[in-house]
């Protein structure tokens, strides 16, 4: 009897089940598509093979097998999918397919060099997960993070760049001669030099019953989980510019945001910050941190500490925007970092190991927006043009 199809449940305002849908086209795998908007069994459904979180998007295999939010590296590896360059040594090989990563791959590629884009997300990196880009130059009516992505990606395979997503590189190496990595499939690949472009997550608080409640009432994306609250009360945690545009964008949707301050002002645009101010459906609480989350099966309530001591506020979800840590675990012991964990390097981009470059939100001293990324990744393009001209 052949094996029933994966069936994939969404929704089409969900930034992460549309990079789910892409990739299993881009896999040329058959699926079924269930958008659980309105649809009362679908949430049922998904809740109940969930532990009584409602996370998308889930996808339920052939088999019964159950993946919730999977990265497309999970995702292939369930479904079987084998995924390897073309070739075993490139000119230059990019980790990560971000504004940064690509950027630096099209230039290269443009100038005749074969260049290996290697990410364990999708094309786009964050960006693909913001609903839109309103301050990217060239766009005066802004951009969905999506298309922008799709786009992205298009020009730099134009140019030639091979890409692979749903591959994670686990182990970089140099020598005087070359570079060289290693995937968490077995894969190993070459190249003249390279260039880590691997962005950052985002930051947590540690707060008792954060981790209990993630996905059942703490989310770090309003575009990808607000629209579950609509006409419910929620809260944001932070004071930066994604704090308070995300509070903002939340108002679509729900009945009331509560917006939680560390600090005695907000530190984003005094632009976007007078807007949150004034928004009838906000109310802005400075000097205030989140000592713990509550709740039974999921997210109920939020306990906080202000200046006039602990109290208790009613939501039904908490979004939080604190800051964002590096993706450099991962990186040998021979990279230098700063106390942050962002990678150092020399004005010329290069890390403490010869022929590694950084560029992007991976990088100290970036400014961790789309457009400033994009233009690290035409300067670290040159700066490696210049690099492999002198070997």
């Amino acid at each position: 009897m052949p094996e029933l199809l994966p069936t994939l449940y969404g929704a089409n305002w969900c930034p992460d089940c549309r990079n789910t849908k892409i990739f299993l086209g881009e896999m040329d795998v058959e699926y079924k598509w269930v958008d659980i908007d309105g649809d009362a069994d679908a949430n049922e459904y998904i809740a109940s093979v969930n532990n009584g979180k409602r996370v998308i998007p889930t996808v339920v295999l052939g088999s019964g097998d159950v993946l919730v939010n999977p990265s497309n590296a999970e995702l292939a590896e369930a479904l079987g999918i084998k995924r390897e360059a073309s070739q075993s040594f490139y000119d230059v090989i990019v980790i990560g397919a971000g504004p940064a990563g690509l950027t630096t791959a099209l230039y290269l590629a443009r100038e005749g060099q074969r260049v290996l884009v290697l990410d364990k997300g999708p094309i786009g990196g964050q960006v693909a997960l913001t609903d839109r880009l309103d301050n990217f130059p060239g766009f005066p009516d802004g951009i969905e993070g999506r298309e922008f992505s799709e786009r992205l990606g298009r020009q730099a395979m134009r140019f030639g760049v091979e890409i692979l997503t749903a591959t994670e590189v686990v182990k970089i190496e140099s020598s005087d001669s070359q570079c060289s990595v290693s995937t968490a499939t077995g894969q190993h690949y070459g190249a003249t030099a390279l260039l880590i472009a691997t962005g950052s997550t985002y930051r947590r608080l540690n707060a008792p019953g954060e981790e209990q409640f993630i996905g059942a009432g703490v989310h770090f994306c309003a575009t990808c989980d607000g629209p579950f609250y609509k006409g419910k009360s929620v809260a944001v945690i932070g004071g930066g510019n994604s704090a308070a545009e995300e509070s903002l964008f939340l108002t679509r949707f729900v009945d009331h945001v509560d917006v939680l301050v560390r600090d005695e002002a907000f530190i984003a645009s005094k632009l976007v910050s007078e807007k949150v101010l004034g928004h009838d459906q906000i109310d802005v609480h400075f000097q205030s941190s989140v000592k713990r989350f509550e709740g039974e099966e999921s997210l109920e309530r939020i306990v906080v500490e202000s200046p006039g001591g602990e109290r208790s506020i009613d939501v039904a979800a908490v979004f939080l925007f604190i800051g964002l840590l590096p993706n450099t675990k991962w990186l040998p012991d021979e990279i230098d970092l700063e106390q942050g964990g962002f990678i150092k390097t020399a004005i010329n981009l290069e890390t403490s190991m010869r022929g590694i470059f950084a560029a992007g939100d991976v990088r100290s001293g970036s400014t961790k927006q789309a457009a400033s990324s994009a233009g690290e990744g035409a300067a670290a393009a040159l700066m490696i043009r210049d690099y492999l001209n002198q070997r």
